[in-house]
């Protein structure tokens, strides 16, 4: 039995723990929510279309695809805690490969930068939500996530403001001077533009340097999975041989696939909906702010509700619910109303992520981090789904579009809060049960 002083010692090094990965989110919040406002950046300077500008969350939400599935290999060979150091360093890289390319700018340098990113948050991800979600009572999990996600989020608010502010400031006449210019000076006008986001990511580049050595260097334990996430095993579920035995972490996936397409859609493709309508465009390169403003807003509710007054599968269908009225809403009205609505989504999607991923991983053991993978493959939905709205909105109505592709997505989100989680094991584990009380 522990005494009162080692369980206070354990509740403190869970605290320190939690504040530690906490600041790994905000990092990785704050370059993954650099994708909006980027790929209005990339259509300037590289001078691109529509499409190949959406080239930039793409390679960046497939590499989690390309990704995932070698990072569980890696994690399990370094442990959770180098394999985030790993994760650090390699995006340090990518914030290099970018901001050269970019200056230079060599477009298919660039989008491999954004990939070399994405891939290091691949490693990061596969190792920091799974540590998360088990560094504490899994029916808890959704709470501790919500505190990441306020990390997350509240760094994705800031960086449309920060590139905005260094790098994208007065885009709207660098627009018209090019578009006026002789081919010489619009390369030259162009070439200056491009410039701009060098010395930034370079110093992200640094900071992600100095956080991966932090990060080997601190008190963070190291976690097992298989000796911390093994509920359901007196029922059979610890003699399971194959990832293929747990239904729930196949559809798990599936639904972080839909999550996030409806999440990039809400929060990266925000600005172009708002374009489409005609708004300018020094405005429409901050629209992805409101959309992280309503998710912050999102996870302090949920952080307050779950599991106190609410379990987290619950929330997550009334989430789901309120996703599906709030497309509705800004298929039904134009203009910055209708952006509003879109902004809006950022509540409805706050706690999905937090809700699914735990319900998705519960009860894996040994196989939390192959789960976690086939989880973070899901997150190449932020890569599909856009692009089919920007390909699709060139031949129909864009908020027709827009409503096609999002009420599928929450109605799928819908079911796995519902049944989807439980498939395979509902009757076994204490969340489902939870949802019952």
């Amino acid at each position: 039995m522990s005494t009162p002083s080692t369980a206070a010692g354990t509740a403190r090094s869970r605290y320190g723990s939690i504040a530690i990965v906490g600041a790994l989110f905000f990092i990785f919040g704050f370059v993954t929510w650099l994708n909006g406002p980027l790929i209005s950046f990339a259509r300037l300077a590289f001078d691109v279309s529509e499409s190949l500008a959406f080239l930039i969350p793409s390679a960046f939400y497939i590499s989690y695809f390309c990704l995932a599935l070698p990072s569980s290999a890696i994690l399990r060979k370094t442990g959770m805690k180098k394999g985030m150091a790993l994760g650090l360093f390699l995006m340090a890289l990518g914030a290099i490969v970018f901001g050269q390319y970019t200056t230079a700018r060599v477009y298919p340098g660039a989008v491999a930068g954004i990939f070399v990113i994405g891939a290091g948050l691949a490693i990061l991800q596969t190792a920091s939500n799974p540590y998360i979600s088990i560094l504490g009572p899994i029916e808890g999990a959704a709470q501790r996530i919500a505190i990441m996600g306020i990390c997350n989020k509240a760094a994705g608010w800031a960086a449309p403001y920060v590139i905005g502010t260094l790098v994208m400031h007065g885009m709207g006449d660098v627009a018209s001077r090019v578009a006026g210019a002789d081919p010489a000076t619009k390369e030259a006008t162009l070439n200056e533009f491009a410039a701009r986001i060098h010395d930034p990511y370079m110093l992200m580049a640094g900071l992600l340097a100095l956080l991966a050595i932090g990060i080997l260097y601190s008190p963070l334990p190291e976690i097992r999975p298989e000796e911390v996430n093994t509920e359901g095993a007196a029922n059979g579920e610890g003699k399971k041989t194959s990832i293929f035995q747990f239904p729930h972490v196949w559809l798990g996936a599936l639904c972080i696939f839909v999550y996030v397409g409806a999440e990039v859609m809400a929060g990266d493709a925000i600005g172009t909906y708002g374009q489409a309508f005609g708004l300018p465009l020094d405005e429409t390169k901050f629209f992805t702010a409101l959309t992280l403003r309503a998710m912050l807003v999102g996870y302090v509710v949920g952080l307050v509700l779950i599991p106190r007054f609410i379990s987290q599968e619950r929330y997550l269908s009334l989430s789901a619910l309120l996703g599906v009225l709030l497309a509705l809403g800004a298929f039904l009205t134009k203009g910055y109303t209708s952006v509003y609505f879109v902004a809006a989504l950022g509540f409805a999607n706050a706690m999905m992520w937090p809700a699914i991923f735990p319900l998705a991983i519960q009860g894996l053991g040994r196989f939390t981090e192959r789960g976690s993978a086939l989880l973070i493959m899901g997150i190449a939905g932020g890569a599909v789904i856009p692009q089919l709205f920007v390909h699709l909105k060139q031949t129909y109505d864009f908020q027709l579009v827009f409503l096609l592709l999002m009420v599928p997505c929450y109605l799928y989100i819908l079911y796995f809060a519902l049944r989807g989680h439980r498939v395979g094991h509902a009757a076994t584990l204490p969340v489902a049960q939870a949802s019952q009380s």
